[in-house]
């Protein structure tokens, strides 16, 4: 049985390798020889900026602020915000505004997605934007993300988050080293052919391509499914720049992580036909390695551990390759019980993060199959700083 087993070991390995390292090579190597370019320019189309909102009290001023203090012409910049039945004094600090600002309030809490829809329905601009209420936009983020629509083959523009920690946290070190890696990714798929995602904090979409959503779909990750049905591309605009602050305590990263995969298993279901790369070529190929082999990862590792263990016995080889799986797991709940203390040592982030957001996959998988499924947001606090976790959070 041994060949069997080094076989399926080897199986495991790949996969895992591929998902993380053989994709971005491809990647690279495939983006400069089948890639294509995109058309920019200084435009400055009508824009209309909907910040989806609920219960943002806090942070709502200071988001408004931000946005009129945008380097935009402000007879071409409408501001929207959304919001989603908040309950505490969102919409008063918003009417503060009134002139500036437009509020709009929906009769009913559906959820994120179902805000967006509702106040895209009475924007004005030729481009509407959808942020977060605490997300802070670089002064130029607004001209730098417009500059690829004059391309007519794009219809969704997706700008570079950059988060943030003040607290100097575990969970924040790792997840601002696993997205510096997303958006090396993002560049290069976007020069191949098309992203697969966006981050909600910051995109932009034709108004004329943009179609209601469903409510129950996380918009940020459907939105490049839509524009593909259009025949549409989705672009990264490195230069268009916005901030936000990582979570800092591990549960809650962690229940962001777990509700992010559980909506994008749903929309992965609803749009499965884009995953066909018969007939989506390229796209398809972009979705299934960025999304389904990289929430298979926890299984083939979890196995590849176990398999390494009759491996072991009377090879070196093997011996190593399990103590160096053994290594990195110790890394890492040393790194996720140092975390819990509140101690960020950062060699153990990273491996940390990865346990951290792999076991949320396999969480994620579950409550999808159990048909739980998460529509509106619920606010989460970390110490003096807020991290709304949204229902269309894609990270």
């Amino acid at each position: 049985m041994t060949p069997v087993i080094e076989a399926a070991f080897w199986v495991c390995f790949a996969i895992v390798a591929y998902a993380y390292v053989g994709y971005p090579i491809l990647l690279f190597v495939l983006s400069p020889l089948l890639g294509r370019s995109v058309i920019k320019a200084g435009i400055t189309p009508k824009v209309s900026l909907i910040i989806a909102a609920y219960n943002e009290e806090k942070d709502i001023a200071a988001k408004i602020e931000n946005a009129l203090a945008l380097d935009y012409p402000p007879d071409r910049l409408e501001i929207i915000v959304a919001s989603d039945c908040s309950t505490d004094r969102t919409c008063s600090i918003v009417s503060g505004y009134s002139g500036r600002v437009i509020l709009y309030q929906c009769g009913q809490r559906l959820g994120k997605t179902a805000a967006q829809n509702r106040a895209a329905s009475i924007a004005r601009g030729q481009i509407v934007v959808f942020s977060d209420a605490t997300t802070m936009y670089d002064r130029l983020a607004i001209r730098n993300l417009v500059r690829p629509f004059a391309d007519t083959t794009v219809g969704c523009v997706a700008g570079r988050l950059v988060y943030t920690d003040s607290g100097k946290s575990s969970v924040g070190t790792g997840c601002i080293s696993y997205w510096a890696y997303e958006n090396l990714l993002k560049v290069s798929e976007s020069r191949l052919s098309s992203l697969i995602g966006v981050s909600g904090c910051m995109y932009a979409v034709r108004r004329s391509s943009y179609n209601q959503l469903g409510s129950w779909l996380s918009s940020d990750f459907v939105i490049a499914a839509e524009m593909r049905r259009l025949s549409l591309r989705t672009i990264h605009e490195p230069e268009a720049i916005c901030y936000e602050q990582t979570n800092r305590k591990t549960k809650n990263e962690f229940r962001m992580r777990v509700r992010v995969i559980e909506q994008t298993f749903t929309a992965l279901a609803f749009y499965r036909a884009l995953l066909n790369p018969f007939k989506q070529g390229l796209f398809a190929f972009q979705m299934i390695s960025h999304k389904p082999v990289r929430y298979a990862v926890p299984w083939f590792a979890a196995l590849a551990l176990a398999l390494s263990i009759p491996l072991s016995q009377g090879s070196i080889f093997f011996s190593v390759l399990l103590a160096c799986q053994c290594a990195f797991y110790a890394m890492a709940g040393a790194g996720l019980a140092l975390g819990r203390l509140g101690l960020n040592i950062k060699i153990l982030a990273l491996p940390a993060y990865f346990v951290l957001t792999n076991v949320a996959a396999v969480a994620g998988l579950i409550k999808y199959l159990r048909g739980e499924s998460h529509v509106v947001w619920e606010p989460i606090r970390d110490g003096s700083k807020k991290n709304a976790v949204l229902s269309g959070s894609t990270q």
